[in-house]
């Protein structure tokens, strides 16, 4: 039997539930922009495709430069009234937002595969890490909050495409309940009715949110530039990160500016590959579209045979496809690593540089195939990409410095310590980084001269929850870092002569507390 799609999960029928639950936010043919405290028909709407099977889904409202600037300046004063609201207040609306987010979890899941590709398990986990991930705040925020105060203006965030519930609504969560009014740009590649939704639903409970859409040329000098805005928030890649950084270098404003890095494992003198292979396999999830994938193995060359007999059999046991495909109509959503790339541009775009790295002589480890995927019969393919191993990437090729943010891991064959750091450091900073080696004492001593934020030993590090610090090393990260006490310090004010951990033109301050482990 050739699978189908699960029934109920169809888009009109998702895009339908969204006009149910918020219809001030979904007209009939376009999503709306928030901003001045109401929803507005504005801005003109640009095309967008499902990468699942390429149908035509609601695209984004793109708002030009004018408009900005008004939407700007309401946020502005909405901050004014916002940041004088008792923490309590803003606490029992963020607690509403939750509940309400809580209540419509599946929905918000459903968005998530059908705008950016997400299986059904790590959508789900990109929502309630969204929701838990802020009840912890609201339970720790009065502590970290003593002392500090609202920033000056409203908080600007330009984030990726890829997790727009866990990293981006739940920041905009966290930067309203330390008392600042919030504004987002939605992510032209995808997330907008997930996002949109998740802010609908906040509105109501009287968050001050302003949600826009617009491209990085018409927008981004508003959202970045603008004397009314308190911090610049940015999520994506070393090239938009740098013409954010440059736009604010003359500005001394507050900033977090999160950017890709080469995030690599490296494996010396090591032999527990039963545990490495099963890590392998997970490093896989969601096609390795994430900001602390590891798309780079540095392996001590007289340990390659036995690191390839674990590697492989992982690498040809990853599950991908269509994350809506069933055998029966009864059936439970596949439990698939990944589904499509976020484009079917990407996916060609990675697979030529992939083309073109072997025919500068890279070696072809592995290659899958479609073949081994589960699509519907006659289903649109055209973004998705099977995993692909390259052994000794040359130097010429972008996947030799550059994260590819696909199912492509590359090998580095190296002869000594010194050899296997420059290889990991190869980006010249990275937010994650790992060291397989049986002898801890020198694992943590490799570790610590890895340039990455955090670095695991034996195991992988992630962004993390909660209390735990994020950030990154050299060009991977500019600004304050995140994550716990850090998040909310981000985006108040605190004492005259606070230094903020960070990466800042002036100096990099380490925060208390991170290790390696």
């Amino acid at each position: 039997m050739s699978p189908l799609h699960k029934p109920g999960t169809s888009w009109d029928s998702v895009y339908g539930r969204c006009r149910s639950a918020a219809p001030e936010a979904f007209g009939a043919d376009r999503v709306h922009n928030h901003w001045g405290g109401r929803w507005h028909a504005d801005g003109v709407p640009r095309p967008a495709f499902s990468p699942v099977d390429g149908r035509e889904i609601a695209g984004p409202p793109m708002l030009d430069a004018a408009t900005a600037e008004r939407a700007v300046a309401a946020a502005a004063d909405a901050h004014e009234s916002w940041r004088r609201r008792p923490l309590r207040e803003r606490r029992s609306k963020v607690r509403a937002t939750l509940a309400s987010w809580r209540e419509h979890r599946d929905l918000l899941a459903l968005l998530l595969v059908w705008e950016i590709g997400k299986p059904w398990r790590l959508a789900c986990q990109d929502v309630d890490r969204a929701i838990s991930g802020v009840e912890w705040y609201l339970d720790e925020v009065e502590d970290m909050l003593a002392g500090r105060e609202a920033l000056p203006g409203p908080v600007s965030n330009i984030a990726s495409w890829n997790y727009p519930m866990s990293v981006l609504a739940h920041a905009m969560c966290v930067q309203a309940l330390a008392g600042n009014a919030v504004i987002a740009k939605t992510p032209t590649d995808g997330g907008l009715c997930c996002l949109t939704l998740a802010v609908a639903l906040a509105v109501r409970e009287g968050l001050p949110l302003t949600l826009l859409s617009g491209g990085g040329r018409e927008l981004s000098p508003v959202l970045v530039r603008s004397p009314r805005i308190g911090c610049v928030s940015f999520v994506g890649g070393r090239d938009a990160g740098g013409q954010v950084a440059t736009a604010l270098a003359d500005l001394g404003k507050r900033h977090i500016l999160e950017q890709e890095g080469l995030n690599c494992w490296g494996v010396w003198e090591f032999s527990d590959w039963e545990t490495f292979g099963a890590q392998v396999r997970a490093t896989f999830d969601y096609a390795k579209q994430r900001c602390t994938a590891y798309p780079r193995f540095v392996v001590q060359r007289c340990l390659f045979d036995r690191f390839l007999a674990a590697y492989l059999p992982a690498v040809t046991s990853v599950r991908f496809g269509d994350p809506l495909a069933v055998e029966r109509p009864g059936d439970d959503y596949p439990d698939l690593d990944f589904g499509p790339l976020i484009s079917a541009a990407k996916a060609k775009d990675l697979a030529g540089l992939v083309d073109d790295a072997v025919a500068k002589g890279a070696i072809p480890l592995y290659r899958g195939t479609l073949d081994q995927g589960r699509f519907p019969t006659g289903g649109d393919t055209d973004a998705y990409l099977a995993p692909v191993t390259l052994l000794e990437p040359p130097r010429a090729s972008p996947l030799f410095h550059a994260e590819p943010f696909g199912p492509v891991d590359t090998i580095v064959l190296v002869d000594t310590e010194a050899e296997l750091l420059a290889a990991m450091n190869a980006s010249n900073g990275a937010l994650v980084g790992t060291v397989s080696c049986d002898e801890e004492s020198t694992a943590i001593r490799l570790a610590a001269q890895v340039r990455a934020f955090k670095v695991g030993v034996n195991r992988p590090r992630s962004r993390g929850d909660r209390a735990e610090l994020f950030g990154g090393w050299g060009d991977s990260w500019r600004g304050a870092f995140v994550g716990g006490r850090l998040l909310v310090h981000a985006v108040t004010v605190g004492p005259p002569d606070e230094r903020l951990p960070g990466n800042f033109p002036d100096y990099t301050l380490r925060p208390a507390g991170l290790a390696v482990g």
